[in-house]
């Protein structure tokens, strides 16, 4: 059955040797399937073969179908901002720790043919977009996947600081930081900061804070088109920074407004037929298996 996608475009975090082996390896056997291929041209130089086509990694959107990405979940969240704009659909191989975004294991390649031929799971993805507005000058914008974080500077210290949701106060809070996370980025920061799984069908959003002074404040999980804003009391006397699933990093002064609302752009992420979300968090996160009883 011939490849429900011309074109397949390619990316892998190359500084990692397994990648780079894993990446020649897919590369060979999408050649066997005859597969048109275009690859990142970061990846094409480590991968050091000149018969590879390849284009720079922005331009992977305007000329693929499909986006297949070696790595970890890092290397998949990068290749999300790269081309969710097109909302072109990616596809996870994984060589990272977790995986709970890249789901084909790296000896399992065979898995990609029927994908090609159109037997896949489509699952779509929403990401924030945070915004930062000191004085009605913007400092900064960025989106995510996982989370935004409000984070201390370069030393550990509380930030004084209020949330509202849909101008609505919440809450005002003394501590490290906040993390507000999408169902995808409850799996991680915001889980290892104590808050709940959130399935990744729920339009919400979860509100964790990061190390409370009140020992009363939890997090809590809202609809996923409220629009939070949080800001930055005059009181602090440093500036936090604010993350965007740790690849932007902007500062948030005394005095500034943080609005945070979903995008209206969508991931399209791609699964095997087989995929179990629930046996995901099993294997990444150890929870027991099914007991084996004897009758």
């Amino acid at each position: 059955m011939p490849s429900q996608f011309k074109v397949v475009g390619i990316m892998g975090r190359v500084k990692n040797p397994g990648v780079i082996e894993t990446l020649k390896a897919l590369i060979q056997y999408l050649r066997h399937l005859g597969q048109t291929l275009l690859v990142d041209a970061e990846t094409a130089a480590a991968i050091n073969d000149p018969s590879l086509p390849s284009i720079p990694k922005e331009a992977l959107s305007k000329r693929c179908q499909l986006l297949i990405v070696v790595g970890g979940d890092g290397s998949l969240l990068h290749a999300a901002h790269t081309v969710v704009e097109s909302e072109i659909p990616v596809l996870g191989v994984n060589r990272g720790r977790l995986g709970f975004l890249t789901d084909i294991h790296p000896t399992e390649l065979q898995k990609i043919k029927s994908i090609l031929e159109g037997e896949f799971r489509l699952e779509k993805r929403f990401l924030v977009t945070a915004t930062v507005e000191y004085h009605g000058k913007i400092l900064g914008q960025s989106d995510a996947l996982n989370e935004v974080a409000l984070i201390p500077d370069s030393v550990p210290h509380m930030n004084e600081f209020e949330i509202y949701i849909d101008e609505q106060f919440v809450c005002s809070q003394d501590s490290d930081g906040v993390i507000v996370a999408t169902p995808t980025g409850s799996t991680a920061y915001a889980l290892s900061g104590g808050g709940p799984i959130l399935h990744p069908e729920l339009d919400a959003i979860v509100i964790v804070p990061m190390f409370p002074h009140t020992l009363s404040i939890r997090p809590i999980v809202i609809q996923g088109d409220h629009r939070i804003t949080i800001i930055i009391t005059p009181n602090n006397t440093a500036t936090p920074r604010l993350t965007c699933d740790g690849q932007a990093f902007i500062s948030t002064p005394p005095g500034s407004h943080i609005t945070i609302r979903k995008k209206p752009k969508q991931l399209h992420l791609i699964h095997p037929v087989d995929y179990d979300y629930y046996e995901t968090l099993r294997s990444k996160l150890h929870w027991g298996h099914k007991l084996q009883y004897v009758e």
